[in-house]
């Protein structure tokens, strides 16, 4: 089943201009003023934010950052009590680059990412200090590297070491997996097989046990769902619907409702009247997550009311 169309493609076909080797360029990035980057990094201070709670389960958005900005998720509340609208926000996105000296995995950010994680002061605190969780999606980059073709422990243990330490240095919330536009097999890469998305996803828990992890439905990954003895839904935090403007439970074992987007919305392209269908099914079914996509500078809050009302009882207030 294809997506409806806005392409999410945008960030990933973006020209790669800043890549974080994490175990070989530390020096790339001390030339930018940055200190090599480790889980340890006493630099990342915990940040003081406000309780946030509202009935009516979480509402998650990703924001195109290549055009659009990530702090446009903050401006919208509960005019009923005034919490945020957005309790995740998820940065998109960062993507999965492929070394073909090394033959390994590498986790890379184009220009705008880069740009909203180096200013996190500005970019990221502001909305965590609303209350709200900050994450990063990654996704593959057409070069044959993803999600679901690590062939070893070892190598998904060192992709998972580079998006822990990415959360740890910039202070993050955690990291949405989206097992998209890798193209497995180009650059000699090997096919998906059944081991590396759990094997990816039990290593970087061990290594963020208090961070959040979730998956974006889609891809090779989401038929790849366990294997000796584990279970991605043991693993991760959520799991949402990926194709916008349809209701459809993610098949995700071992997450319960609470934890679960059936419905997803791209803001841009959804109507009004299926996205209030969607949040009805949502809430009559006992679901936790509403997902939106593509939040731009627009005021849309009319729009997210019709959603609001049914899942919180509110409608929304914009302020810009």
């Amino acid at each position: 089943m294809k997506k409806l169309p806005f392409p999410r493609l945008t960030a990933a076909g973006t020209t790669v201009a800043i890549t974080l080797f994490f175990a070989a360029a530390c020096k790339k990035e001390n030339e930018k003023g940055l200190q090599p980057i480790t889980t340890n990094n006493a630099a990342v201070k915990p940040i003081t934010t406000k309780t946030v709670t509202k009935t009516g389960g979480m509402s998650v958005c990703y924001v195109e950052v290549n055009s659009n900005s990530l702090l446009n998720t903050g401006k919208y509340t509960l005019t009923t009590g005034g919490q945020q609208l957005f309790d995740i926000a998820i940065i998109f996105a960062a993507n999965i680059n492929y070394n073909t000296t090394t033959h390994q995995a590498v986790l890379s950010n184009n220009t705008n990412v880069s740009n909203v994680l180096v200013n996190k002061a500005t970019q990221i605190v502001p909305l965590q200090n609303k209350g709200m969780k900050v994450l990063l999606s990654i996704l593959g980059n057409h070069q044959g590297a993803g999600i679901c073709n690590f062939t070893s422990r070892t190598a998904a243990r060192a992709f998972a070491k580079q998006c822990a330490d990415t959360v740890a240095y910039y202070g993050l919330d955690g990291i949405d997996f989206d097992d998209e536009y890798a193209e497995y097999g180009n650059n000699g890469t090997t096919q998906p097989n059944d081991s590396s998305f759990v094997m990816l996803v039990d290593e970087l828990r061990k290594l963020m046990p208090s961070k959040i992890i979730s998956f974006y439905y889609y891809g090779p990954a989401a038929s790849r769902l366990s294997y000796g003895g584990k279970k991605v839904g043991d693993l991760v935090n959520y799991s949402w619907n990926a194709i916008y403007g349809t209701y459809s439970v993610p098949n995700v074992a071992g997450l319960p409702k609470s934890n679960l987007a059936p419905a997803a919305v791209d803001i841009q392209s959804t109507s009004q009247s299926t996205a209030n269908s969607l949040a009805t099914q949502t809430k009559n079914n006992g679901y936790g997550v509403y997902l939106w996509y593509n939040l731009t500078s627009t005021d849309k809050h009319t729009y997210f009311s019709g959603v609001s009302n049914i899942l919180y009882g509110s409608s929304v207030t914009y302020t810009p």
